[in-house]
């Protein structure tokens, strides 16, 4: 085998570059105008609500899809690991090793013919020991097997090489991709969702990783933690006044400012332009009742001066009208803003408390809880401590094996569960009507407290149209969050309150949490949420074997609305 038949990083001189890229899929336009550049020293994510073309714009990037316009310049190595690996892969978790790893082992494999072409002191020998040499040296061949261990250790990967592909879950099997491709020392690693199937300490891992790598790295991601913690230039592919996407630098914080501005600015000219038209438009309604019904000649008026007024007034319309026709409402609507209702705070020590609750098998350790007025409370934990259990404790939704749940007479609840428990075929706007009916004839709210779905801005009048079937994740989640402010609670219960929410939505959520009255419990492994509320009071479960534990006043939440009497 000759060294020159090994693919060698790229190293300084590798570079991914798109040019006015477009994309259709069927009659979607998928992607837009894109202009990209990634380099080895680039730390680049790609945001955006679902379907907004991110796995594509990866796709591309990797050459697996091309578009339908534009132009895809690549120089060097890369690999990319799917949102969703193939259980079709006949492989052993030792034969993907192998071959993420295929050109290290080429390179060893050369290195050993050329020494022993150098041993046997054939013509050229030297040359071709010194080329074998510097291939495996690029490659840094010798440690790359240790690398993928490294890595499938540290992410909690199948380490057993005998085991297949498919035989694995969906989470094991990304993991194996994941570690392969962290060891495999590419230009270039383009992961989809990496964060999708890992623990805590594996996000670490492959944080650091992200971070300390010699070659570049695109990321699709909804995490923001790991943005704010990776990325360093993010491209935005959600909606804009032109349609073409946005690209910031100056890291998640950069983003998130000018992601802002940007919508300011949108927000702004759309008004301005509404406003010019609905001018134009009253102006030229004045006009035209001018010349049917509002001119009435003065008595005495000779027939000329009769026709030269009414031959102005038709002018003065026909100027308006052209006027209004040249004045194109060019700006699209600007995305809806969420707007979290005011809950007003209830009077009281504390409104709801928990004292020694457990569930056998569900929550092992004996939890007191407060929550008073304004009350906050972050629960963290590995999934199977109990933080479901005890919000469920919390909500009135499951009896506790042992202890006591108190809530003050007349204070509202409202509960948003980790999961959609919204019937599929109802329709999004009329089963939010029908729950606002129930609150008023229950008497929880009168019909001068309720809010209206649209002034939540969180489904717009299309999507609230859609049976719930036919909405996304996202719209659902949205759906049941609206469900749950529409009764204006007094204490929130929030589990996993970030899942399936935009990057965007989740800002003004967690800071609307941050100011509202009403008291505040959240369950969440959302790291950037837990960093955002960490002047919260955390309660962090562990799981059977740990002591029992009491906490002060602070807060809650669930995915439905009731009122204890």
């Amino acid at each position: 085998m000759h060294a020159a038949s090994i693919a060698l990083p790229a190293r300084h001189r590798a570079q991914l570059t798109l040019s006015d890229v477009s994309l259709m899929r069927g009659a979607t336009q998928v992607l837009t105008s894109v202009d990209l550049t990634v380099t080895p020293a680039s730390r680049t994510a790609i945001v955006g609500e679902n379907g907004r073309g991110k796995s594509s714009l990866l796709h591309v990037l990797a050459g697996t899809l091309a578009p339908d316009s534009g132009t895809v310049h690549r120089v060097g190595t890369l690999g990319i690991a799917e949102q969703e690996m193939s259980a079709d892969d006949d492989r052993t978790v030792g034969q993907a090793i192998a071959d993420a790893i295929a050109q290290p082992i080429a390179a060893l494999a050369a290195l050993d013919l050329a020494g022993a072409a150098l041993a046997e002191g054939g013509p050229g020998a030297d040359d071709r020991y010194a080329a074998a040499l510097e291939s495996a040296e690029a490659l840094d061949a010798w440690d790359a097997e240790r690398r993928v261990l490294i890595a499938l250790e540290a992410l909690d990967a199948e380490t057993d090489q005998t085991r297949r592909l498919a035989e694995l879950s969906v989470g094991q099997r990304y993991r194996v991709r994941l570690a392969c491709l962290l060891g495999a020392d590419l230009d270039f690693l383009l992961l989809d969702e990496p964060t999708n199937h890992l623990d805590r300490s594996g996000l670490d891992f492959l944080t650091e990783q992200l971070r300390s790598r010699k070659g570049g790295v695109v990321i699709v991601s909804h995490d923001r933690a790991l943005l704010a913690d990776v990325a360093e230039t993010i491209v935005d592919l959600d909606p804009t006044p032109d349609g073409l996407p946005r690209v910031y630098g100056n890291g998640f914080d950069g983003y998130r400012e000018g992601r802002l501005a940007e919508r300011e600015r949108w927000e702004q000219t759309y008004e301005r332009q509404q406003l010019e038209h609905a001018r134009l438009q009253d102006s030229l309604s004045a006009a035209q009742n001018r010349l049917v019904t509002g001119w009435r000649p003065e008595k005495g008026a000779n027939k000329h001066g009769r026709a030269t007024r009414a031959a102005g007034l038709t002018q003065s319309v026909h100027r308006r009208q052209e006027a209004l026709e040249a004045h194109a409402v060019t700006v699209p609507v600007p995305p809806q803003r969420f707007r979290f209702p005011e809950l007003q705070a209830r009077a009281g020590a504390e409104l709801l408390t928990a004292v020694g609750v457990s569930v056998a098998g569900r929550l092992a350790e004996r939890v007191s809880v407060a929550l008073s007025r304004e009350g906050r409370l972050a629960i963290t934990g590995p999934n199977g401590a109990g933080k479901s259990t005890l919000l469920s404790l919390l909500a009135g939704k499951l009896p506790p094996d042992s202890g006591v749940v108190r809530v003050q007479p007349g204070t509202r609840v409202g509960v948003l569960s980790q999961e959609s428990s919204l019937p599929a075929e109802r329709r999004a706007a009329e089963l939010f009507e029908a729950h606002l009916g129930q609150l008023e004839a229950s008497g929880m709210l009168a019909a001068s407290e309720t809010v209206g779905l649209s002034h939540l801005g969180l489904l717009r009048s299309r999507e609230a149209g859609k049976r719930v079937g036919e909405l996304s994740m996202g719209q659902q989640r949205r759906l049941d969050l609206a469900m749950v402010l529409a009764s204006r609670p007094h204490v929130l219960l929030l589990d996993e309150p970030t899942n399936h929410l935009s990057i965007a939505l989740v800002d003004e959520l967690t800071e609307a949490l941050g100011a509202t009255q009403a008291a505040v419990l959240l369950s969440t492994h959302d790291r950037q949420l837990l960093r955002d509320t960490e002047q919260w009071p955390q309660l962090r479960l562990e799981g059977p074997g740990d002591l029992d534990r009491d906490l002060g006043p602070a807060p809650m939440s669930v995915a439905d609305a009731r009122m204890i009497r």
